[in-house]
């Protein structure tokens, strides 16, 4: 490959990005005219000068590899498969985390929304689904959004729907991953109730919710939670950049109490 494609990459990631040639020079601590440069071909970056303006633009650790070997350089990151050997203290890591948030539900994602580990918690949400989506590679949007899913359990689903489709456009739009944009379209195209339910889409005004919570059934109980996502610091592998760990916090103390009772 040339330095052109390079350039040509970078270009684009800029511009999905919002800057201009100055504002990711002054960022990087060059010249918007070694920029336009880069941008252009005329100059070919160093290895160190991808990796900094890739950092920068808040480029995924996937597309960071593309762009060195575009300008000629050897791949920095490994993508290491998660059942490797090397990857053991990783995987026990992540089940004692998961363990240790019993009886609350945490499960661990890749990029696709596969899922790639979950605790008890998440299990008990997902008695009595059908078989169907349970064979393969489990899927969270998939589980959750589905109409055999998730989804009828769920009391306040157009506004829990719309945040996880709302969650999955900020990812396409900075990673452009092909197979989050599929998944995109077949969650979105699945069949949404005309109305709420009883009203169960307006918020609970006698519950002070610090953010918008998922409101869904367990064997009659009405059980409010509370999401937060955490990614791994610097990483330096594919397979762990990618990797997403979710935490269910009950909202109310009612979720709490029966979350508990069940474990006791």
């Amino acid at each position: 490959m040339t330095a052109a494609t390079v350039g040509a990459l970078l270009r684009v990631w800029r511009e999905r990005r919002g800057l201009s040639q100055l504002e990711l020079a002054g960022r990087a601590d060059s010249s918007s005219r070694h920029i336009s440069f880069v941008e252009t071909g005329r100059s070919r970056p160093s290895e160190e000068m991808v990796l900094r303006l890739a950092d920068h633009l808040d480029v995924p650790v996937r597309d960071r590899n593309a762009l060195l070997l575009a300008a000629g350089y050897a791949p920095r990151y490994a993508h290491t498969p998660l059942d490797d050997p090397s990857m053991e203290v990783l995987r026990e890591g992540l089940e004692r985390l998961l363990t240790g948030y019993e009886p609350y539900p945490a499960l661990v994602v890749d990029s696709a929304y596969d899922v790639v580990a979950a605790n008890r918690g998440v299990l008990m949400l997902m008695e009595g689904l059908p078989e169907h989506l349970l064979t393969g590679p489990l899927n969270a949007m998939r589980l959750t959004l589905h109409p055999e899913g998730l989804a009828p359990r769920i009391h306040n689903l157009r506004a829990w729907r719309g945040h996880l489709l709302a969650q999955m456009e900020r990812q396409i739009a900075l990673a452009r991953s092909e197979p989050l944009r599929a998944l995109y379209e077949e969650v979105a195209a699945y069949p949404v109730p005309e109305r709420p339910r009883d009203g169960d889409d307006e918020p609970d005004e006698a519950v002070p919710y610090i953010a918008l919570p998922l409101r869904i059934e367990h064997d009659g109980h009405l059980l409010s939670f509370v999401s937060s996502i955490s990614t791994f610091n610097t990483p330096m592998d594919v397979t762990v950049a990618e990797l997403a760990i979710e935490t269910l916090l009950p909202a109310d103390p009612a979720t709490a109490k029966y979350l508990r009772s069940l474990s006791s």
